[in-house]
């Protein structure tokens, strides 16, 4: 799986990221993964056209010491669909710069 990776977080840092994406995520089934939405101007051809699938997100998950978002887009409502694909290069720069904005606000260092 491509992924952003930010590694080498204190516990404490954790912990400010896993309460900032429990006010701005979806919490999974899974503990330590969460759901943030493409917005809506991001969304590929096919992923515009699958309202059915909407919203469409892509995975946080959080590790003892790391943050990982990962590049592929899919939906919270089917587990096979055309409209499910890796990241285009603007859903790309707002992976990242999502991850960037959340470091810089929670004032981690790393």
């Amino acid at each position: 799986m491509r992924s952003y990776l930010i590694d080498e977080i204190s516990s404490d840092d954790i912990k400010k990221i896993n309460t900032f994406l429990k006010k701005r995520a979806i919490k999974s089934n899974l503990e330590q993964v969460f759901w943030l939405e493409i917005p809506d101007d991001l969304l590929s051809g096919d992923q515009q056209y699958h309202v059915d699938c909407q919203p469409h997100v892509f995975a946080i998950e959080i590790g003892q010491n790391w943050v990982k978002l990962e590049f592929f887009v899919r939906t919270l409502k089917k587990m096979t669909c055309s409209c499910l694909a890796y990241c285009t290069p603007q859903q790309r720069d707002y992976i990242v710069n999502f991850g960037q904005d959340m470091i810089e606000k929670l004032k981690i260092a790393s």
